[in-house]
């Protein structure tokens, strides 16, 4: 009997045990396990999300009828120091594309449109985005200076050769996460600086070499609208048409492949590279797009490379 008793209260506490644990509150997740983003991933995702009409972009001719009429904003010009000196938009800072770009946020202003440019508007395209992740308000100009500034009848009447330098400036309050990605952007040009992603850009005939070995390395984005996706592409291209809601799927693209992307000249794919590349994907532009009569006969079209369908 006695022996009964002491399995009963050994049963007993058992199950008292398992009803305390079960009771008992759930163990929080670590911090490093929260599904929030990043101050930089709402940068970049809010810079896709808010897209304005205009797509960070303003027509060439535009900004050359501004400039003429004396319009308050600030003019970037991105391009070497050499062909800065030989012209540029009267006004037009110099920052050359690199370090000099990250080194002088502190003197660009924020009360007034930042419009950059630089020879075709590839990279105007990424340093834009970039800028407006920080807090700007930058626009590229159109196919840049020598497709789209130098091509506007009476351009010529707005040049000049007279240096201008960074004025004062209060700055914009860069949070510290998003100025350090900025900073790393631009020093990691000094790491492709000798191989064919030069500039975080790919040259038509190196995409081709790399597509005739298949090499696997590589997955190509296409940012071109639907329709003209479906009427020709290159081959083994995916598709994200270009414009708000498209950061909605770039948890799609592989992060173990180096993403080429393409559009029509070069330019939106800029700004896509920029955003991708701050989110941790190795991302580069493809040179001249897909290719369009403005920017011949850069591009992989003009270049008269397969497109299938």
């Amino acid at each position: 009997m006695l022996k009964r008793t002491k399995i009963l209260s050994t049963l007993l506490a058992v199950v008292l045990i398992f009803a305390l644990v079960g009771c008992s509150t759930p163990t929080e997740q670590p911090a490093s396990q929260s599904s929030e983003p990043s101050v930089l991933e709402e940068a970049v995702n809010s810079y896709f999300a808010n897209m304005p009409e205009d797509i960070y972009k303003i027509n060439q001719k535009t900004f050359i009828e501004k400039v003429k009429a004396d319009e308050d904003m600030f003019v970037l010009d991105i391009r070497q120091p050499d062909v800065y000196g030989e012209g540029h938009i009267k006004g037009a800072v110099n920052a050359p594309w690199g370090t000099a770009i990250s080194d002088n946020l502190d003197k660009l202003p924020t009360d007034k449109t930042i419009m950059v440019y630089c020879y075709t508007g590839q990279t105007a395209g990424q340093t834009v985005a970039l800028l407006n992740m920080a807090g700007f308000e930058a626009k590229s100009v159109n196919l840049g200076w020598n497709l789209g500034i130098s091509k506007v009848e009476g351009y010529e009447d707005v040049v000049e050769t007279t240096a201008n330098d960074f004025g004062e400036a209060e700055g914009v309050d860069i949070a510290p996460e998003i100025k350090t990605a900025l900073e790393d952007y631009y020093k990691g040009l000094a790491d492709v600086k000798e191989t064919i992603f030069k500039n975080y850009k790919i040259s038509e005939d190196n995409l081709k070499k790399l597509m005739d070995e298949e090499d696997e390395s590589i997955a190509i984005l296409s940012i071109r609208s639907a329709e003209d996706f479906g009427k020709g592409h290159i081959a083994g291209a995916t598709n994200i048409p270009w414009g708000k809601g498209m950061e909605q799927q770039f948890n799609t693209l592989p992060k173990d492949k180096t993403i080429v992307v393409y559009c029509y000249t070069g330019q939106t794919a800029g700004q896509t590279v920029a955003g991708l590349r701050l989110l941790g994907y190795d991302a580069v532009s493809l040179n001249g797009g897909m290719g369009m009569e403005a920017n011949a006969p850069s591009g992989w079209a003009n270049k008269g490379y397969e497109v299938v369908k």
